[in-house]
């Protein structure tokens, strides 16, 4: 069952043009992540943001690691990350998913650099699908970027050096 789209609504005249957004992708299940990163490109183009880096990854565990770095080179006033953890038969899902969460948190408090979460935790293939449809559907890549916009501007609006 799909998971809906019962999130916030943007503000009138959200913009991105000054940003430079880092975009961190996993290449573990690379179908679903090119999803994402179609959503994650519409929303960047909707937004108006120009400046965009894309950095890729082996999995979501690196994502961490890779958005730490990004975060702590100061070229970048927020950061996306995509991926999908999807279970399998084995507890490396939950090792996955938690780890790469609880990472990405980490370095988004530690470095005050906001972060947009489009990492999937999901049982199967279809829960995949359905959170990374095309046009007009839901897509968490794309609501993960609209995030980092919309945290970009207020970090700049309450921390001017960010």
């Amino acid at each position: 069952m799909p998971s809906g789209n019962n999130g916030p609504k943007l503000p009138a005249g959200l913009s991105g043009t000054n940003l430079r957004i880092g975009v961190i992708r996993a290449s573990w299940n690379e179908e679903v992540v090119n999803r994402l990163a179609d959503g994650v490109a519409k929303a960047l183009n909707r937004l108006s943001v120009k400046e965009v880096t894309w950095v890729s990854v082996p999995g979501c565990l690196e994502i961490p690691l890779a958005a730490q770095l990004l975060a702590q080179s100061g070229n970048f006033d927020s950061l996306v990350v995509i991926g999908a953890v999807i279970r399998g038969e084995t507890t490396h899902y939950e090792l996955v998913s938690e780890g790469a969460a609880e990472g990405v948190l980490r370095v988004q408090l530690d470095s005050g650099v906001p972060i947009g979460f489009g990492l999937l935790t999901v049982e199967n293939h279809q829960q995949a699908m359905d959170r990374s449809e095309g046009e007009g559907g839901h897509n968490v890549g794309e609501e993960a970027t609209e995030v980092a916009v919309q945290m970009a501007l207020l970090a700049t609006d309450w921390h001017p050096t960010i």
